[in-house]
């Protein structure tokens, strides 16, 4: 099954809902700079999930160069996780007016810990399909499941704090994404890197 509509769908969808992300944000009630800063909690939340969506877009993009084959359970993982992403302007205009409340910051780290576990879930199915001596099962196994954990674990423990401090699961949102900034390097590695003659890509055809 070819891979090629599934990235395209999915560049698709993320940059409609990077577009309605801006347009969530409200214009200035005055031609003034305090009227501008009074939208500050907009803007930030703006930027964190625009940040977030360039990030997942980023990742998603090396996790489906390194893999060379898709399956039917890949292809509704991937529309799980676009669902996830989807829900971004809504919790992110809902929290850009209420930054301090509890609710609006637990939507919101909830939303990125169910596209963190549909992303894992992503991944092993991709592992699975392409084999376990594929590139991207190599990597997986070398960084990028540790990754996709300590991002789980982060947001998990920041909605477990947030309960009481709710400022803490926007932190976590975004400590969860620092190891992701940089997209997995053993993958880069592995496909432009040299070949090492022990490895190839080695495929499990699957029928979906």
């Amino acid at each position: 099954m070819s891979k090629t509509r599934l990235e395209a769908f999915t560049d698709a969808v993320i940059a409609i809902v990077m577009t309605i992300l801006v347009l969530e944000l409200k214009t200035p009630e005055h031609a003034t700079l305090e009227a501008l800063w009074e939208l500050r909690f907009q803007f930030f939340t703006y930027l964190v999930s625009f940040l977030t969506l360039a990030i997942y877009w980023n990742n998603h993009h090396h996790l489906f160069q390194a893999s060379r084959q898709v399956s039917g359970k890949v292809l509704w993982l991937n529309i799980l996780l676009i669902l996830c992403m989807s829900l971004f302007p809504l919790t992110t205009a809902w929290m850009g007016e209420n930054v301090f409340e509890r609710a609006p910051e637990l939507a919101y780290a909830a939303v990125m810990l169910t596209a963190d576990v549909v992303w894992l879930c992503l991944a092993r199915a991709l592992a699975h399909v392409n084999g376990v001596q594929s590139t991207i099962a190599v990597s997986l196994k070398a960084s990028g499941y540790r990754k996709s954990a300590i991002s789980i674990s982060l947001v998990a423990l920041g909605m477990a704090v947030g309960v009481f401090l709710p400022m803490a699961a926007l932190v976590a949102c975004l400590a969860s994404l620092v190891p992701w900034v940089v997209p997995d390097r053993d993958i880069e590695r592995r496909l432009h890197g040299p070949k090492d003659p022990g490895q190839g890509d080695t495929q499990h055809h699957e029928q979906p």
